[in-house]
């Protein structure tokens, strides 16, 4: 399959048209007249292809466009826009999704970007959610996806957490529940009771959640002297997130965190997760 790099052919066109013009915009001026250059460059007839970039791919099916999408990232020549706007114009997200079967970083994060919160994709998601073989950042913006949309898939997330397959990531969606279950409050609250090392994390969750119910057991974690200053803060915002008090002064004058916070002429009265 031949590459046609069009942003390198606009990157070309440019240099002259800046060099013919430079005493026309003044930099700021060029922000804003760039994207409208090439935006123009779409609709541009280009002889080695014999049409405008956005015919060339308006003429590809749907396979065609994401075996393209495919070639380019795997090439490492730019993705043009024209080739995003044009698969975002069909609906092309099964095809795009099996691009998944292989974790290659750069094309999941694409694909992963041109689906969005496309429903079909939820099943992929998860299976990205339960395997090592993709990276944390991809998986935070799956996650980020799919707790937006926690109601619809929080039958599915529980599932996953139950099994014992995806951890924080799945109590992370429960926690963004709006219809409130049970079940789901004490999967929460017994990861939250579980684990001291996740305090800070979990202790979030159960903010999100939005269930006053939590709050004797945050009340009573918080009691704990042997807290560190960034685990006392993130309990006291989850209490009081949920409507509760706590005022009771602490030292933390030997903390690390805080003397570095205190370092730093910011004192921080809260974390939020």
């Amino acid at each position: 399959m031949e590459l046609i790099d069009f942003d390198g052919l606009f990157d070309e066109k440019l240099a002259q048209y800046i060099e013919e013009n430079k005493d026309k915009y003044t930099e700021k001026q060029w922000e804003n007249v760039i994207p409208k250059l090439y935006k123009k460059f779409g609709d541009t007839y280009v002889a080695k292809i014999k049409c405008t970039p956005k015919e060339y791919y308006a003429k590809m099916s749907g396979s065609a466009l994401v075996e393209t999408l495919y070639a380019h990232l795997t090439n490492d020549v730019p993705v043009p826009e024209f080739l995003c706007t044009e698969l975002e114009n069909r609906d092309v997200t099964e095809e795009l999704l099996k691009l998944l079967v292989k974790p290659e970083e750069s094309v999941a994060n694409y694909v992963v970007n041109l689906v969005g919160a496309d429903a079909r994709a939820y099943v992929t998601y998860f299976e990205i959610l339960v395997q090592e073989s993709f990276d944390e950042d991809l998986r935070s913006d799956v996650t980020d996806i799919l707790r937006s949309n926690a109601d619809l898939v929080a039958e599915q997330a529980l599932a996953y957490y139950n099994e014992g397959k995806g951890g924080d990531y799945m109590l992370e969606i429960l926690s963004r529940v709006v219809v409130k279950k049970d079940e789901i409050f004490d999967v929460l609250l017994k990861a939250f009771l579980a684990d001291d090392e996740k305090i800070r994390l979990r202790a979030g969750y159960l903010a999100s959640y939005g269930d006053e119910r939590a709050l004797p057991h945050l009340l009573k974690k918080i009691e704990d002297r042997s807290l560190g200053f960034v685990s006392f803060q993130e309990l006291k915002y989850a209490i009081e997130a949920l409507g509760g008090e706590y005022d009771e002064p602490r030292d933390f004058s030997a903390d690390k965190d805080y003397l570095a916070v205190e370092a730093m002429g910011n004192p921080m009265n809260e974390i939020k997760s």
